[in-house]
């Protein structure tokens, strides 16, 4: 049997991933974007707004690890909809606060809250999708991160020059509610879904792992700590993820500070990257998921296409040559994008050496990892910022940084091959 005749109840899954990681981002780009206004109002330094970013990451490198092991232990249904609950009602509390203080506590909240999401999205995933269209299916979803990144430039500044900053947080934070009654509604595991066909409940399991419900059997954190496997996810985010947290947090002002665009109206080179990096998230877990059609090795296809996307960061160390911001979006655009799919790719790693039982809490691990490399290297961008600005060279110190990101994902290809040279299927 063709899989086009299996049914496609899993794509309106897949949806619902694409549609909550949407709103994910969406939430967390709205302070990036209102930055100027806010941190004129509130006379913020660079040091001063790295400080609420790291106060985010940290925070999601907490909620990561918390909610992988939660939704391993309760279930991808409600652990969704526990994170989803936390992190719009956060999103929101923004607007109640006027220091550098409160939007910490804010942050923070949103942090713990948003960790639930790539944990669920991609235990899903695992029960949802064969391994070999698991790559494709985590693109698909992944790309909301640059949707709700595209939106953000767009819906944000009409709410600021219509309604003020507050309802900015107010309307974006809302807007997860509306989500929630979808996930509920459509949402369950193939075992208990009760318009699921027995022919796709087949492909799904056709991997020949067992089908096992995600509530039993669960493994503890110090066992997945002394697993090889582990250490592979881990450094490939610890490396790579906080690339894409400056991506996220700086790029407004970068662009802001560099070409002098007005962030007070809707953003076409933001809305340009974001849109090609969306491209990027899908189209690298096609390439990887057609290899493995094509009769590759799942770890072949897996490596050798992130070696293809961290070949393709490097060119953004270019950027200080740019005479123009369409130069500089062109270089940043395919950074993104090759940053996307190599995420497509690394998240899929996860449930290709893991069984299913501990995909969440393994992604959980290495996230908060990622998240932990987001929260140092803020603090060292502001640093770089603020130093390189005293001395009248801004744009030096995002030379430095652009320098950085594009060495991080060869050095994070280069460490993960020799972790796990053939990236083995791990026995619990």
């Amino acid at each position: 049997m063709t899989e086009t005749k299996v049914g496609n109840r899993r794509w309106v899954i897949v949806a619902l991933l694409f549609f909550a990681t949407t709103i994910n981002y969406l939430d967390r780009q709205v302070l990036s974007l209102l930055k100027p206004h806010i941190a004129a109002d509130l006379h913020w330094t660079e040091t001063d707004y790295s400080h609420v970013v790291m106060a985010f990451t940290l925070s999601y490198a907490v909620g990561l690890l918390l909610f992988g092991n939660f939704i391993d232990k309760i279930g991808t249904k409600i652990g969704y909809t526990v994170s989803l609950i936390i992190w719009s009602f956060s999103a929101i509390g923004h607007a109640l606060v006027k220091t550098v203080f409160g939007f910490g506590v804010a942050r923070s909240a949103l942090g713990i809250g948003e960790g639930g999401n790539f944990p669920a999205a991609i235990k899903t995933v695992a029960e949802w999708f064969p391994k070999k269209q698991r790559a494709l299916a985590t693109g698909i979803f992944n790309s909301g991160s640059n949707i709700g990144a595209v939106v953000a430039p767009i819906l944000v500044p009409w709410l600021l020059g219509i309604y003020g900053w507050q309802m900015a947080f107010v309307v974006t934070g809302a807007i997860g509610f509306i989500w929630l009654i979808f996930w509920l509604t459509l949402y369950e595991i193939p075992s208990k879904h009760q318009k699921l066909k027995q022919p796709e409940f087949d492909f799904i399991h056709s991997d020949d792992e067992a089908v096992v419900n995600s509530t039993e059997d669960k493994v503890k954190w110090i066992e997945l700590l002394g697993i090889r496997q582990t250490w592979t996810f881990v450094a490939g985010k610890f490396l790579t993820d906080p690339i894409w947290y400056f991506f996220l947090f700086w790029l407004p002002s970068y662009f802001a500070s560099t070409f002098h665009i007005d962030l007070m109206k809707p953003s076409l080179p933001l809305v340009v990257v974001y849109t090609v990096a969306s491209i990027g998230s899908i189209g690298g877990g096609q390439l990887s998921s057609w290899l493995i059609k094509k009769g590759w090795p799942i770890f072949k296809a897996r490596k050798w296409s992130m070696l293809l996307f961290a070949i393709c960061v490097v060119p953004v160390m270019t950027a200080r040559y740019a005479t123009s911001i369409w130069q500089a979006v062109g270089l940043i655009a395919l950074a993104a994008a090759a940053h996307q799919a190599w995420s497509a790719n690394i998240f899929t790693t996860a449930s290709d050496m893991f069984p299913k039982k501990a995909v969440s809490s393994v992604v959980g691990i290495g996230s908060m990892a990622g998240a932990l490399g987001g929260f140092f290297f803020p603090g060292l961008i502001g640093y770089i910022l603020d130093t390189n600005k005293a001395a009248g060279h801004l744009l030096t110190g995002y030379n430095i940084i652009f320098l950085i990101c594009g060495c991080a994902y060869l050095l994070a290809w280069i460490i993960m091959h020799f972790l796990s040279p053939k990236m083995k299927k791990v026995e619990l």
